[in-house]
């Protein structure tokens, strides 16, 4: 014979708990709890609840300011036309090339910060330019455009590195795109 504990059975939505002893459950009784505690969330549900919350509550210090100034995702600026990139470019390119002053006093972070915030500017007009351009012009400034901003990744990499005879390297390839560049506008 076989003795059966004392059950309390989670009946809390309609049904008043109930004690059973000696007795075997019925099928509704099993079924009853989990449609009353909710334990019907699955693992992958609650990770999912508990990724987004994490995301939302991380957002300002993945996305603040300050880290995120190398961040351009957007290529052509919204309204800007071909005019206005070919009068805009020189400033932008000068404005560029002002990061001497900051490789030459070695304050790589925030040569960083000026070449990130002046080259995204830069590949805004340029690609608008290219877009605006004879189909049979492309291709060269499509390479030279690739060249200036390839250098311009690699001159961010050696400030972060702190290799100054990098940094120059890729400055003067800089300034030798940029010189091409515009002489082809």
């Amino acid at each position: 014979m076989s003795f059966t504990p004392l059950v309390l059975q989670p009946n809390l939505s309609y049904y008043p708990p109930t004690f059973t002893c000696c007795s075997k459950p019925s099928f509704r009784s099993r079924e009853m709890p989990q449609k009353v505690l909710g334990t019907n969330f699955s693992r992958r549900r609650v990770g999912g609840i508990a990724a987004m919350v994490s995301i939302l509550l991380a957002q300002e210090v993945i996305f603040g300011q300050e880290v995120a100034e190398g961040f351009e995702l957007k290529m052509v600026a919204p309204g800007q036309t071909f005019e206005k990139a070919v009068s805009e470019i020189r400033g932008h390119a000068q404005a560029l090339l002002q990061i001497k002053s900051l490789i030459e006093s070695e304050s790589w972070g925030e040569a960083q910060k000026v070449l990130r915030k002046n080259s995204a500017y830069l590949k805004q007009d340029i690609y608008t330019i290219i877009q605006g351009i004879p189909g049979n012009e492309r291709p060269e400034l499509r390479k030279l455009y690739s060249n200036l901003f390839n250098n311009a990744t690699r001159l961010d990499y050696a400030a972060r590195d702190k290799d100054a005879s990098r940094v120059w390297q890729c400055y003067d390839n800089i300034v030798v795109a940029l010189n091409d560049i515009l002489s082809r506008i």
